[in-house]
């Protein structure tokens, strides 16, 4: 299979690149050049948010395209009207935000989607961007040739959003630890490695479709998830379990202060955690165990120094020590 990523070099795109790679595909991939590919691939340079920044794709012919763009939809619009024709299959990894707010608990790939979007936008709002680059994917290559990757929490190695590194990292600091409940809590996130070989053997059965990419509902808990970093890390961390409303009282942010969480009985909760991915799993969606997930994420973050690269669209994730030990106090 000859595959095409645009981009391939940081989180989503570089683990399709490596799981094509250990397949034995022929890989080519386009960006900016700000980042080294892994080796054996093609590279080729360009800015997709330049006038000519595609020029290096004039020529040539793939099986399938990889597209993980998350700004203006006018950059994926572009790209899939230049390789229409020349390649077999789109696959865009686009997002659950793309359904109307709040997504009710166990949404499907038909519950309603953000009102609009454009695929030829200069840039809204995330959602919508989102959205108007899978109408623009949709409206090139039809619909029996493309193919919408509606991940919800990526997690995994190469994670350049900081959510779970930071967990890692504070665990690893050791101390009391503010965990927050309740411990039973479901999660539902995906691997990387576990999408990107779903989005594989997607292309090579000639799938098509918009399919919500994320772990079947209780597949991890908030408490599978911190344990395992405890158990990775060898920290001496005392997880404390907090209630919610304590939490919440607090002035704390769930998502963004305390990554990963949402409290549950909460619309972020029904829309972030709730999704139904039975179409995903019977078109062979499988997920790795959480424990493993965390392990490789440890390793890596190890193995480049503990410092985990961070995109600069995005907030940082996180809470301040000082008002961790200030809720703590008061437990």
């Amino acid at each position: 299979m000859r595959l095409l990523v645009l981009g391939g070099t940081e989180f989503a795109g570089r683990a399709v690149v490596e799981a094509a790679l250990g397949r034995g595909w022929e890989v080519t991939v386009l960006n900016r050049g700000r980042h080294r590919p892994p080796p054996g691939v093609r590279a080729l340079q360009g800015d997709r948010t330049a006038s000519d920044g595609l020029a290096a794709l004039a020529d040539g012919e793939w099986d399938v395209v990889v597209d993980t763009w998350s700004a203006a939809p006018r950059a994926v619009d572009d790209a899939a009207r230049l390789l229409r024709g020349r390649a077999g299959r789109y696959v865009y990894v686009s997002t659950c935000s793309v359904y109307a707010w709040p997504a009710p608990a166990g949404y499907t790939e038909d519950a309603p989607l953000v009102e609009g979007a454009e695929p030829d936008a200069d840039g809204t709002d995330y959602a919508r961007d989102k959205r108007g680059a899978e109408i623009a994917v949709v409206d090139a290559f039809g619909a029996d040739s493309s193919v919408l990757v509606r991940a919800g929490l990526i997690l995994g190695p190469y994670e350049n959003i900081g959510r779970l590194p930071w967990w890692l990292d504070r665990i690893a600091r050791g101390g009391t630890v503010l965990a927050p409940g309740p411990r039973e809590l479901p999660l539902q996130y995906i691997d990387v490695r576990d999408m990107a070989e779903w989005i594989l053997g997607a292309a090579e059965r000639e799938l098509s479709g918009p399919y919500n990419m994320i772990s079947p509902q209780g597949h991890a808990t908030m408490g599978s998830l911190l344990e395992a970093c405890v158990q990775v890390t060898g920290a001496t961390a005392e997880l404390r379990w907090t209630e919610p409303d304590v939490i919440l009282k607090a002035g704390i942010e769930p998502w963004t202060q305390l990554p990963v969480w949402v409290p549950p009985g909460s619309d972020m909760h029904g829309a972030l955690q709730s999704a139904d991915v039975s179409r995903a799993v019977a078109s062979g969606l499988v997920c790795r165990p959480v424990e493993e997930t965390v392990a490789d994420t440890w390793k890596w973050l190890r193995d480049i120094g503990g410092s985990a690269p961070r995109r600069p669209d995005r907030p940082s994730p996180g809470l301040d020590p000082a008002v961790e030990a200030e809720v703590l106090r008061g437990l």
